[in-house]
């Protein structure tokens, strides 16, 4: 039996290899032993599943370990989006969530989260003491199932109550009077159906491609970006529509087109969101990012008097504070998002939702409100580059680079290193480079940040030269 180990967000593997029935089994006994220990096993638990080949099998094979453990267990009969799996926590007042599934992996990968009773990605600890509970569990080999013809079985469909929620969050009523014009695409996941839904609710035309399932995802990744939403950017183009809005796999990461077919990172929609919730919604309390998101939003927030808290990768640290503390915004350049007053858990749906009530409230194309951003903020030049790296090699590139920082980088002087999350160089006038091995890719993701394009080019060639010759 191959190891089962907890990453970023949760567990994932390839079926019929590491992904089987019986490992799913094994993780499904080690929830029900955490929670039966460390919860309120009488509130029961959510299941959730994205599209992905064999996700109801896998879902049933969790329920029936839950029951056999005589935990309660709450199932809708289609496939979830993660943030409305997570809300279905509070909806049954249920002890947590299980979500099967492997975002924006390849669809030969599925994979498991637990979400706790808060409604967010589950913490390093929690997730250390449900592997403490695998390996045990595979050398007893006990897990206990049963029938799910049991009475602990409750049927739900939260998609109305969670579209309620919205509707407290958006004003549905602005983006009525704007009568926009999207396109949208699900990318054949877990928010087909429910996010068309959602935008005629709000008084959009909508035209939806890939809004059906399909396990192979139609040959790409469902992953919205750039290169994936190439037929959603000409859609935009041919129909004239406003926005052209995404979804990754689990509906919990977005993707956003404006009305010239052009793509636009998080790390620039993310500051449109930040300014329009401080600016037009007056919200008030702190802003959240990963170390790897765009540092606009702090010279925003900084203009209306907010702090900002940096965090590592993963939304898992975002949803800690937003517990914790009031949050306006927390975002992260991997497409993750939510808000005050929403679970402690990215939500694409939400997040497309509020990039079209920025166009309707602002009358205007998201290219000009960008120009008008840049113009007032600054101009800021963002990237991230993914480069192939040997995974012997990652620890003492960190070691380097953490006792070896350059004094400088094409005239730009060095001002601080983090070294958190990777390593981070911090420059005078607010440029940075981030470098960062994958936790589980033989790969080292680079991030760099410029005020300018020949500066970004400097860091550029800098990380370049650093990764070949060492």
């Amino acid at each position: 039996m191959k190891g089962i180990k907890f990453g970023t967000d949760g567990w994932r593997a390839v079926m019929c290899d590491a992904f089987t029935l019986e490992n799913v089994r094994v993780v499904a006994q080690a929830i029900a032993d955490f929670v039966l220990r460390e919860g309120e096993p009488e509130r029961g638990l959510v299941i959730g599943h994205d599209t992905r080949f064999f996700a109801e099998e896998f879902a049933s094979a969790c329920a029936s370990v839950l029951l056999g453990n005589e935990i309660p267990v709450y199932l809708a009969r289609r496939a979830m989006p993660t943030p409305i799996t997570a809300y279905c926590i509070k909806l049954c007042d249920a002890a947590g969530a299980i979500m099967l599934t492997a975002s924006h992996n390849p669809p030969e990968y599925n994979g498991i989260k637990f979400i706790p009773e808060y409604a967010g990605p589950a913490t390093p600890e929690i997730t250390s003491q449900i592997e403490r509970n695998i390996e045990r569990i595979k050398e007893s080999g006990k897990i206990l199932q049963a029938s799910l013809e049991s009475t602990l079985v409750h049927y739900i469909d939260p998609f109305p109550k969670y579209i309620d929620r919205l509707k407290n969050l958006v004003d549905f009523e602005i983006l009525k009077r704007g009568k926009l014009k999207v396109v949208l695409d699900p990318m054949y996941g877990a928010g087909q159906g429910i996010m068309a839904q959602v935008f005629k609710e709000a008084g959009c035309s909508v035209h939806a491609i890939h809004d059906y399932r399909d396990v192979l995802f139609g040959g790409t990744l469902p992953d919205p970006t750039s290169e994936n939403l190439r037929e959603l950017s000409s859609l935009v183009r041919r129909k004239e529509a406003d926005l052209g809005l995404a979804l990754d796999g689990d509906g919990d990461r977005f993707g956003v087109i404006d009305s010239n077919g052009v793509y636009l990172s998080p790390n620039r929609v993310l500051p449109l969101v930040g300014l329009h919730l401080l600016k037009e919604k007056g919200l008030k309390g702190i802003v959240v990012r990963s170390i790897a998101t765009t540092h606009m939003l702090d010279v925003i927030a900084r203009r209306f008097g907010v702090q900002v808290v940096e965090t590592p990768v993963g939304f898992k640290y975002i949803g800690q504070i937003m517990r914790e503390k009031s949050v306006v915004l927390g975002g992260e350049e991997s497409g993750g998002l939510s808000i005050m007053g929403h679970i402690p858990e990215k939500d694409g749906i939400l997040a497309d939702l509020l990039v079209a009530e920025i166009v309707a409230h602002q009358e205007r194309p998201l290219s000009e409100l960008l120009e008008g951003l840049y113009a007032e903020y600054g101009d800021f030049f963002s990237e991230r580059l993914d480069v192939e790296y040997p995974r012997d090699k990652k620890v003492a590139l960190l070691e380097i680079l953490k006792s070896n920082p350059p004094l400088s980088i094409g005239g730009l002087k060095l001002q601080d290193v983090l070294a958190r999350d990777g390593v981070k160089y911090l420059f005078e006038g607010g440029d940075w480079i981030l470098i960062r091995p994958s936790g589980t890719e033989p790969l080292v993701r680079v991030y760099i940040e410029t005020h300018t394009k020949e500066k970004f080019h400097e860091l550029k060639k800098y990380a370049q030269r650093l990764l070949d010759h060492f």
